[in-house]
């Protein structure tokens, strides 16, 4: 085996990589929230070619806009469920 290629020697994230640690895969799109990768792309990240990276970086900024919509919407739901949980505590 290549030097190169062993486990050991593989960076965890290349420079190029565009995780946002934001790791939280939106099930109906199966894209992540924070960078818009697959969980396979995500996985795959540093044994991929230069190329086939670049070929993925470019299809992100169309993939975001409504993984940050549903993301929002995803957000504002879970303050009202809180608040609605602290109000009837009270009571």
């Amino acid at each position: 085996m290549n030097d190169a290629l062993k486990p050991e020697k593989l960076p965890l994230e290349p420079e190029d990589s565009p995780c946002q640690l934001i790791c939280s895969i939106d099930k109906e799109s199966n894209m992540c929230f924070g960078c818009g990768r697959t969980p396979e792309e995500i996985a795959d990240w540093p044994l991929r070619p230069p190329e086939d990276r670049k070929r993925i970086l470019s299809e992100l900024p169309a993939r975001m806009p409504p993984l940050r919509i549903k993301l929002q919407e995803r957000r504002s739901r879970r303050r009202v469920n809180k608040r609605q949980r602290l109000s009837s505590a009270k009571t």
